[in-house]
């Protein structure tokens, strides 16, 4: 059984919502990455998004963006984020990993190289965010093949296509709760609730929901729909402010406590 099922299901028997933090792998480099995983596992973390850098982001806010550049100035490639995650494993964290990258780095590495090495680095699932439904046959044929859930995100805008969306996924259905790209907000789309219900009647499923959410107060708001609550921005935000304290050896352990203590507030 895929990894990320196994987590939702033991979730679902104790009737709790998944947390899944989003964090940009590279940012501010690859071996603090690594201790910000570990840390994020000890904070209440179920399951982790590594996003890839990339210069020519589809939905990412200006937050992720930045992290983008930080990580690109280091020359951080798709390659090395997978291979952050056998580094994470090696050193000991069990929680799944979920790969969020753009289309076209995977076209440039090769699409069955890619699905090997993902496979064989114990990547769970993939997110795709650029890679429509009507486009991503050979891509999905490859990762069934692999054993890797092939993750589709669904928008409120999603209208007609989201039960066909929903019916073709694994692992979850990430639902976006806001309109555009991600970043923190106070307020979300006005028909998120609807949207959601529609979501959860389309697949037996878990839901998660993500995009915009950054405080504990919304995680609660959204843990009575959904399987799974995702927080990119608030997380990457925080990541960003502790980089002062990151990039020294003596206060590193103090910005990965200022990172952890935000991840277990969300958690509650």
């Amino acid at each position: 059984m895929n990894l990320i099922d196994t987590v939702f299901a033991k979730l679902r028997e104790e009737k709790r919502t998944a947390l899944i933090p989003f964090l940009t792998v590279g940012d501010p480099d690859l071996n603090t990455s690594l201790a910000i995983i570990k840390q994020l596992e000890e904070s209440g973390a179920d399951l982790i998004e590594l996003g890839v850098p990339y210069s020519d982001p589809l939905a990412d806010g200006p937050v992720i963006q930045r992290a983008s550049e930080r990580a690109l100035r280091s020359s951080i490639t798709l390659r090395d984020c997978i291979e952050a995650a056998a580094q994470a494993r090696e050193a000991g964290v069990k929680l799944p990993f979920i790969l969020f990258t753009y289309f076209n780095p995977v076209l440039q590495f090769g699409l069955e190289a890619f699905m090997e090495l993902v496979k064989n680095k114990e990547i769970s699932g993939l997110i795709i965010p650029d890679l429509p439904i009507e486009e991503d046959a050979e891509v999905r044929q490859l990762a069934e093949a692999a054993g890797i859930h092939l993750i589709p995100l669904v928008a409120p805008t999603s209208k007609d296509r989201v039960v066909r969306i929903s019916q073709k996924a694994k692992g979850f259905v990430y639902c976006v709760s806001s309109l555009g790209v991600t970043g923190v907000r106070a307020e979300f789309h006005s028909g998120i609730d609807d949207f959601l219900a529609t979501v959860r009647e389309a697949t037996d499923l878990p839901i998660a929901v993500g995009f915009g959410i950054s405080s504990r107060e919304q995680v609660e708001r959204f843990s009575k729909q959904c399987d799974g609550v995702v927080v990119g921005s608030a997380i990457v935000r925080k990541i960003e402010e502790s980089i002062p304290l990151l990039e020294e050896e003596s206060t590193r352990a103090a910005g990965l406590k200022q990172i952890g203590e935000f991840v277990a507030a969300l958690k509650g």
